[in-house]
């Protein structure tokens, strides 16, 4: 049965944000989990006057500040930095792609997929009614962004020209050619949505029935599957994982992957990251890449960012876990899960797999992959239980 939403969602944005335990919380989406060096150094800037010195990573590969003590301020910032448009298309712009592309492997580079969707929904006038919890992605041709079940995927199966099956939560449904092409599909996949359960946030609100015709209708506003039998699965290769140590790109460059401790970036840290002055990624498992370096730059960079709380090891806890930020920031949670993660760490152990902890029933921030959920109970304790 379809489930019925009687209220816009609540997911927070640049210009609506959560009004938290600890303050207000914005939400700045970055298409493709990508940001430019300057735009980084201003939201470091923004976060060290306005909110609690930190940058947060999230499961979609966007940013997050917390704490916030001027709303206005931080809005304006992130707006002057060219990472928000107007406030009715703000909380659409959920875009997530294979962090490699065009770097490292991949079918086709995947970026001018990214440039273009972002900019369809800025402009598309039914842009404003997609949920905030609506996810698009484009993957390369490597799986791993496949494999999350987005709302609507493309998945790339020929470089030229330009062609992908347009995935819906798990399905295939037909086939799109060329940017433009893709970039409609995409965006008709969430207007359909609308058309077939309006104030659904996303497909996996929809019932049997709902989710037939949502299917239905696609398959006939698209050319056939590409995928044999309809099959939306891709070559599991191209990807390490993690995505933590020195990978050298397909152009001879480096690119050096990281992570931060519990998934929060130092507002400093992020300005020392931003005077490298090359392209950074954020991934949907938190993870931090530097990328188009020379050897002798990467070199410097972890010689220098390393001790300051980068962490380049691939074998280190915090590259399979994170947690939400439980209590006494989130009134939801039973304890205070940051400090219970770090005691855990510091005790030395095992993580042998990707592990999350949260605070409550609402589990948020939970990776969209097969994860080891740590669920906090009433009393306190935990219960650990595989997703």
């Amino acid at each position: 049965m379809t489930q019925v939403r009687t209220s816009a969602d609540r997911c927070p944005g640049v210009f609506s944000t959560h009004e938290a335990q600890d303050g207000a919380l914005a939400r700045i989406r970055l298409p493709g989990g990508r940001i430019r060096a300057d735009q980084l150094a201003t939201l470091a800037q923004t976060a060290s006057a306005h909110a609690d010195g930190f940058l947060e990573l999230t499961v979609r590969g966007n940013l997050q500040l917390r704490g916030i003590t001027d709303v206005d301020a931080v809005a304006g910032a992130v707006v002057s930095a060219g990472l928000a448009p107007g406030s009715a298309h703000d909380k659409a712009r959920n875009i997530a792609v294979s962090p490699l592309t065009g770097r490292i492997g991949g079918l086709a580079d995947a970026s001018d997929l990214i440039a273009a969707l972002d900019d369809a929904l800025r402009a598309h006038p039914d842009a404003a009614r997609v949920s905030g919890r609506f996810l698009f992605a484009v993957d390369d041709g490597r799986g791993d962004m496949v494999r999350r079940n987005p709302d609507a995927c493309a998945l790339l199966r020929a470089a030229e020209p330009l062609t992908a099956d347009i995935v819906v939560d798990g399905t295939a449904v037909g086939s799109a050619s060329g940017v433009d092409g893709i970039v409609t599909s995409l965006i008709s996949v969430a207007t359909t949505l609308q058309e077939v359960a309006p104030g659904a946030w996303r497909v996996r609100d929809l019932g049997a029935e709902d989710r037939a015709r949502l299917h239905q209708l696609l398959a006939a506003r698209h050319d056939p599957v590409i995928g044999e039998d309809g099959d939306a699965d891709a070559p599991r290769s191209q990807t390490p994982s993690p995505i933590v140590g020195w990978f050298d790109q397909d152009d001879g460059s480096v690119l050096l992957g990281c992570v931060v401790e519990l998934g929060r970036l130092p507002a400093r840290l992020a300005e020392f990251l931003a005077a490298i002055e090359k392209p950074i990624v954020f991934t949907p498992d938190r993870e931090i890449l530097i990328c188009d370096l020379s050897e002798g730059v990467a070199e410097t960079v972890v010689r220098v960012l390393a001790p300051m709380g980068l962490i380049f090891d691939a074998e280190s806890p915090w590259a399979r876990l994170s947690c939400c930020v439980g209590a006494p920031g989130c009134g939801r949670a039973h304890t205070r899960v940051r400090e219970d993660v770090v005691a855990h760490v510091q005790a030395g152990l095992p993580i042998a797999d990707r592990e999350h902890w949260v605070g409550c029933d609402r589990r948020c921030g939970s990776p969209a992959t097969e994860h080891l959920l740590v669920q906090a109970t009433p009393d306190g304790e935990y219960e650990r239980r595989r997703r």
